[in-house]
């Protein structure tokens, strides 16, 4: 297994993000249960965005796996960017 770091770009449509947030939180929580999910949270900074940690096979399987997300499923999350993070200083997880 392998660690990536995903960076969420949110969509302008903040009605949206606060419908489906308990859904979405509820969805990486279940990935974190299942140690899928390393962390999660939004960037509070700049454009709306979020960082996302997580355990995966490759950065395809985690992009098909991100599919299911509801923000996904709704059309929440304008972009998705994946790469793998080799960690050499310092723990995660």
């Amino acid at each position: 297994m392998s660690l990536y770091a995903v960076r969420y770009r949110y969509s302008d449509d903040t009605a949206g993000r606060d419908e489906h947030r308990p859904a979405h939180r509820d969805f990486l929580g279940g990935l974190a249960e299942e140690g899928v999910v390393v962390a999660s949270g939004p960037l509070t900074d700049g454009p709306a965005e979020a960082l996302l940690l997580l355990e995966g096979e490759s950065a395809d399987q985690v992009r098909e796996l991100l599919r299911e997300d509801p923000f996904a499923q709704q059309g929440i999350i304008e972009s998705v960017e994946v790469r793998e993070w080799d960690v050499v200083i310092g723990s995660v997880g």
